[in-house]
């Protein structure tokens, strides 16, 4: 039989890798096998081999250091103006207490194409979610969150009930950059209810897409009782246009 082409084979080698980081078998900081492991494995070029490497590399999924090696990359927050919150860790920092609660979860394909603020197409399989941010057992946020199941099929299995789906995919899966868009609305009579509020009430609104390249991890929508939340962004000379 001959052998694959090796444009197919460096497409092969690249699928392989990134289906082991985003279903979750490389975790970030994990080292990817030698130049000279994959060729043999694979029984291919070096050149092919560096190709598919290098694929891997500019989609930021993996980051290669000479004489070390290549390893997951690690999330890396500083590329975003805005951090990417984490409830526990703001939490933790104040010496408060931090809880979760998962009030839904479904696995489904979406109906029709979804027309916030990052567009959806229908069809997409999504885990969509639903949960509560308390803390010291205030209510700070609620949480409408999609995962984008071709891009993170690990969340499928994943139990969210004692972990915020976005602590856990900060940890586990490598992203490349976010958007933000803030805004602001008020409460209607569900949100005012699970958030302590009055129907009415002020919102702070923060819609957030996470991705890894091109590919969409996840996309979340936080609303925040104004009196509580506020968005700082700290800029330097050289990150501002004018």
């Amino acid at each position: 039989m001959p052998d694959a082409p090796a444009a197919s084979l460096h497409q092969r080698i690249y699928g392989d890798i990134e289906g082991g980081i985003l279903g979750g078998r490389l975790k970030p900081g994990d080292r990817i096998p030698s130049e000279h492991e994959l060729m043999e494995v694979y029984g291919c070029s070096r050149m092919t081999v560096s190709k598919a490497l290098t694929a891997l590399a500019a989609a930021g999924l993996i980051e290669r250091r000479r004489r070390a090696g290549s390893f997951v990359t690690r999330p890396r927050i500083e590329r975003t103006v805005m951090e990417i919150q984490d409830f526990a860790v703001e939490a933790a920092r104040a010496g408060r207490n931090y809880g979760y609660e998962q009030l839904s979860r479904e696995v489904l394909r979406l109906p029709e194409a979804q027309g916030s603020a990052f567009p959806v197409p229908a069809g997409t399989e999504v885990l969509r979610m639903e949960g509560l941010h308390r803390i010291d057992g205030v209510a700070v946020a609620l949480e409408r969150r999609l995962v984008m199941l071709d891009a993170v099929p690990a969340a499928r299995g994943m139990d969210f009930t004692a972990t915020a789906p976005g602590r856990w995919l900060l940890q586990q899966v490598p992203w490349s950059d976010a958007v933000h868009v803030i805004g602001a609305g008020l409460a209607d009579a569900v949100t005012a209810r699970l958030l302590n509020l009055d129907r009415g009430d002020a919102l702070l609104i923060l819609d957030r897409e996470t991705r890894q390249g091109a590919r969409t991890i996840t996309q979340v929508r936080l609303f925040h009782p104004a009196t509580l939340y506020r968005f700082v962004g700290r800029f330097s000379p050289g990150t501002a246009g004018g």
